[in-house]
Order: C-alpha cells, then structure tokens, then sequence
C-alpha cells in the first residue's frame, strides 16, 4: 500500500514537471524528472523541494524579461517608424518632462559669411546644451538602471545630440564655403578694380596722347592753312579799302565834292564802272532818303550794297553743288591763270573730304601740261587719264569719264587747254568737248568752272563774259588775289553776270584755295 502511494505520488509529480517543461520550453526541467518509479528517502524530497521552488523563480524572471523585451521591442519599433515618417533633422517626440526641453534641428538655407558664422555659433550652443541634457539623462539612468523611461531620455538625447552635432558640422562646412566664396569674391573684386583701374589709367593715356595730337594737328594745320582770307586781301586793302578809309576819315561835309571824290575811288577799285555807278547810286537814293548823314554812314553803306552784290550772285557759300556721280567738271580759262593747278588742289581737296576723284589730262596742246597735271594726281594720290601730245583731247576726257563710270568714282576733274576769249576758234573746240562729255555722261558736264587771274584786273570782267556766251560758265575761281590790290574785279563779275563764286586762291597750298563766303570776304576786305 504504501509503495503504491509512493508510485502514485511520483506520478504525479513527474506528470506536473512534463506539463510544466512544455509551458515553459525547458529541457532541463524535463530532464531532472525522470519518468521511471523510483523510492526518494525524505532528504531527497526536501532537496528537490528547494530544487523546484527555484526552478519555479527562475521561469518567472525569465517570463518576467521577456515581457520586458517585448515592450522594449515595442517601444523601439514604434519611436522607429515615426522617425522614418519625419522630415530629414527632425528629433522625435520627447517625453512630456518638464526640466528637460529638446532642441529643434533644422538645415537652413543659404546665408551670407556673417550670417553663417552666427548660425554656426547657435548650433555650436544648441550641441553644448544638448549634451548637457545628455549628460543630466545618463545620470538618471545611473540612478535608475532598471527604469526604461530613463534609459529612452538618453537614447533620445544621444540621438539628440548626434543630430546637433551633424548640424552643426554641416554649419562649420558651410560657414567655411561661404567665407572661402567670400574671400574668392573679395579677390575677384579686388581684381576687377584692379583692372577698372588698369582701364581708366589707360583711357587717361590714351586720352592725353589724343589731346597731344590734336594740339599737334592743329599747330600743323595752322602751319599749313596758309595765310587767312583777310590775309590774302591786305594788297586790295590798302588799295581800295585805304582810299575809302581816308576819304571817311577826313572833316567833309557830305555835298557834291565828297561824292565826285567818291566816285573816283570806286572807279579805281577795279569793279567795272557798272558796278561803280552802281554802287554811287545807291549812296545818292539813300542819301535822297536821308538815311546816311556823314562819311562813316557812306561806308557802312557801301558795305552792305557790297556784300549783297555777292551773296545774291553766289549764296551764302561758295564750294560745288552737289550732284550725281561721276560729277564732271569742265576747268576753262585763258593762258596762264592757274587751271592745272587749281585742279590739283581741288583733287587734293575732295580727296580728303572723302571723294574719290580722277583726272582727265584734256591740255593735250601744252608742252608738258600733262606731266604737270600727273603731279598733281601723284600729291593728291588720284588716278588720271593722259593721252600722248597732240591727241585729241576729247578722247581723253570721253576716256576719263567712261573710267568713272565703270569704276563708280564721284567726281571727274577734266583740264583743257588755255585760249584767249579773243579767239572764235579756239572758243569753238570748247564747245565740241564739252559735247563730248555730254555724250559720254548725260547733263555732263555738271559745271563748267571758270579760273580767272585776279591780276588782270577789270579785263577779266570782259573774259568771263566771252566764256560764259560761249560755254555757259556755271561758277569761276579768282586765284592770284594774294598778289594783287585788284581784288574788287570780284565784285564786278558778280554784278555784271550773275555767276557765282566757287573759290578764291590767295596762296600756293592747298589749304589757301577757299571756299567762298560772302560774309567772310566783305569782313576780310573791310578788316581795319
């Protein structure tokens, strides 16, 4: 009876061990219990006893952990997912504690050096104050070992201060880039001031070899710009214009013998005794009017019948009209008076006025009229068109023409002969060149240019009349005027004819062939 109960009560001990072994997936506590019978002396019993009820503490630890783990787990997964789910920088929810406030990190934008080393400073403050924290949670977890809480405050805050610290790394990095791009900047400006400088030192130079040479220019200009108009004129100053001022100088009466005196002067000046009497007559009508009431009113008076002969007759400025190229200009004259080398000038002339011009050697009579003719183009650096002595000069000039068209030069300079007004014959072979040039170019030739001597006085009156019958003269030049007190012929040409004044030559450069201006001519003439 008693070994039955004996089996029977290890039985069920062994069947409690198995069922306990499976809860709890111990091997060993399957193996300490056998399954065979077996007598256990009361020792034993109270051995095994004590072995159970530490068993049975130790499977309750170990339940006890495992929750533990699992929450932990839980804890971790979740604080896991919702930082995946934040943006970039953004710390995780803290625990609501009231000593312990997280900080917030963010990567800002980009900001100039100043404002860089700033940002950098408060994310160097916000780490030292985050690793304060850090170390204040440590401590608890120190005092606190088993607390989870505890030991979450300073995941969070490693995590924290990880954060700060890339940021403020990344601040360090970028506070460097923008003072490293500062400092590339501040060289590139010191570089482009450098070279702005370098510019205005150079447009300084520049400027001042300009001024240079242009003080240059102008002393040479005013080397070669010859004598002044009023220059030109002193020899028919102190011939009509002297007489003038001594009769206005001296105590008269303005009667009858002043004007006889009067007179006498006028006829002197080489004007035409047209233009003379003219000129009288209009001191008589104005004195009749009473608008002259002694000498000097005479002479001011004078002075504007002068000038308004001139500016009716040639405008208010001399030179050539403009027209169509190849513009063809006829030169005519008699012997001697300059043609050649007013055609020179008038080359040199336009060519730095911007033309292009070329030269039709039509003297073909005169010994040596070409090759002088050739120097002039050789001065004026323009082409020219020559036939051999004695060829027909209006082949010559058909040649030159026909040239300037094909080459679309503007103007043509053609030369003739010189002839004496006297001869019909020669007037003649004029007008068969100048049907030349009308074939070779329609409304050729565009002006027929009459060179007068000044020298010669009211004769060339008389000449200028025999080619403009002839030719239709459409403009003259008076040259010589330098060398001659007989430069009031000028006001009677105008008078008599109507023609206008082109030029006037009171030198031998080039610069002392003018343009003329009335205005300027009667300010020169009267110049005291």
């Amino acid at each position: 009876m008693a070994r039955d109960r004996h089996r029977r009560a290890a039985g069920r001990f062994q069947t409690a061990a198995a069922r306990r072994g499976e809860h709890q997936g111990s091997a060993h506590a399957a193996g300490v219990i056998r399954s065979r019978p077996c007598f256990l002396p009361a020792a034993e019993r109270s051995a095994r006893s004590v072995l159970l009820a530490l068993e049975t503490t130790q499977i309750a630890i170990a339940v006890a952990l495992l929750i533990a783990a699992a929450l932990i787990i839980a804890l971790l997964a979740r604080a896991f997912v919702s930082r995946r789910a934040r943006p970039p920088g953004e710390l995780p929810a803290a625990p609501e504690r009231e000593t312990i406030e997280p900080a917030k990190v963010s990567i800002p934008e980009a900001a100039p050096p100043a404002e860089r080393v700033a940002r950098e400073k408060r994310a160097r403050e916000e780490l030292a104050e985050s690793e304060q924290r850090l170390e204040v949670a440590h401590e608890a977890a120190r005092r606190e070992p088993q607390s989870s809480a505890a030991r979450a405050e300073v995941d969070r805050y490693e995590r924290e201060v990880a954060d700060l610290r890339r940021r403020a790394d990344y601040e360090h990095r970028k506070t460097e880039e923008a003072l490293e791009k500062a400092r590339r900047q501040a060289e590139a400006a010191a570089r482009e001031e450098s070279a702005a400088r370098a510019r205005a030192e150079e447009q300084a130079r520049v400027e001042a070899e300009r001024r240079t040479l242009e003080e240059t220019r102008r002393r040479l200009a005013q080397q070669e710009a010859g004598r002044t108009l009023a220059e030109g004129l002193a020899k028919t100053r102190s011939g009509f214009i002297a007489r003038l001022n001594a009769f206005v100088g001296a105590s008269k009466d303005l009667d009858d013998a002043a004007l006889a005196e009067l007179e006498e002067i006028l006829f002197s000046a080489d004007v035409g005794v047209h233009t003379a009497t003219a000129l009288l007559e209009s001191v008589r009508e104005r004195l009749k009017r009473r608008e002259l009431s002694d000498l000097a009113r005479v002479k001011a008076a004078l002075r504007e019948e002068i000038e308004r002969i001139l500016s009716q007759a040639s405008g208010p400025h001399g030179g050539l009209p403009d027209a169509p190229p190849p513009q063809v200009v006829m030169v005519v004259g008699v012997n001697g008076t300059g043609k050649t080398t007013t055609i020179g000038k008038l080359a040199a002339k336009m060519k730095a006025a911007g033309k292009s011009v070329i030269l039709g050697a039509g003297d073909t009579f005169r010994a040596a009229a070409g090759e002088q003719l050739d120097v002039c183009a050789d001065r004026a650096q323009v082409p020219i068109v020559r036939g051999k002595d004695g060829t027909d000069p209006g082949a010559v000039l058909f040649d030159a023409v026909t040239r300037a068209r094909g080459e679309k030069l503007d103007v043509v300079l053609c030369d003739t002969a010189g002839r004496l007004h006297t001869k019909p014959n020669l007037m003649e072979e004029l007008k068969r060149l100048k049907r030349t040039l009308s074939k070779a170019q329609e409304g050729a030739p565009h002006e027929v240019l009459l060179v007068v001597d000044a020298t010669t006085g009211q004769n060339a009156i008389q000449q200028a009349r025999q080619f403009h019958d002839s030719l239709g003269v459409t403009g003259f030049v008076l040259t010589k005027l330098d060398g001659t007190a007989k430069g009031g012929v000028i006001i009677g040409i105008c008078d008599a004819l109507k023609i206008p004044v082109r030029y006037v030559g009171i030198g031998e450069k080039v610069s002392d062939l003018k343009e003329f201006d009335a205005h300027e001519f009667v300010e020169a003439l009267f110049a005291e």
